[in-house]
């Protein structure tokens, strides 16, 4: 029980006030950048003509997510850039208010965002640093990295909770 209210906590601290602006702000950048990296060639020769073209690319590689994923996954990626977002927000909140949050609530971010790009598209934020391979083996049109990633992203919400409250074990 006290994993599910530390989870609604953490979830509605980033929806507070105008933390809730900076939350889909964040949100909407991660969006943004995990659907150009699903297909970077596409991107890179689009954007390279001209940045307005931009809203193109994104409606087309969401489409493209929607296609080759489905449902399911397109939602886990809006889900993925929601959950970045707040996990974001509400570590520079608690950064802001202590000073004193370690590089390890940072490190744990790490998987998720480097993993959980379009990888049904087989190229992913993964091919960015040199793992495209890695990609094509993934099974579940590359869903389950996405579950793993949103799954990481919910133990990094629970474990901070509200990041305006002190969190003492018990």
């Amino acid at each position: 029980m006290k994993y599910r209210k530390a989870l609604r906590d953490g979830i509605k601290a980033a929806f507070k006030g105008k933390t809730a602006l900076k939350t889909l702000a964040v949100s909407s950048v991660f969006y943004i950048l995990v659907t150009l990296a699903s297909f970077p060639q596409y991107s890179l020769q689009l954007l390279g003509r001209n940045i307005l073209y931009l809203d193109e690319a994104v409606v087309s590689l969401t489409f493209n997510t929607f296609s080759s994923a489905g449902a399911l996954g397109l939602g886990l990626t809006v889900a993925y850039s929601v959950l970045t977002g707040v996990a974001l927000v509400n570590i520079v909140k608690k950064l802001r208010i202590s000073g004193l949050a370690s590089s390890k609530d940072l490190a744990t971010i790490i998987p998720g965002l480097t993993a959980a790009g379009c990888a049904s598209c087989g190229v992913g934020i993964l091919a960015f640093i040199g793992l495209g391979g890695t990609l094509a083996l993934m099974p579940f049109s590359g869903n389950l990295i996405r579950v793993l990633a949103v799954g990481l992203l919910l133990g990094v919400i629970t474990k901070n909770g509200d990041p305006t409250t002190c969190l003492i074990d018990e």
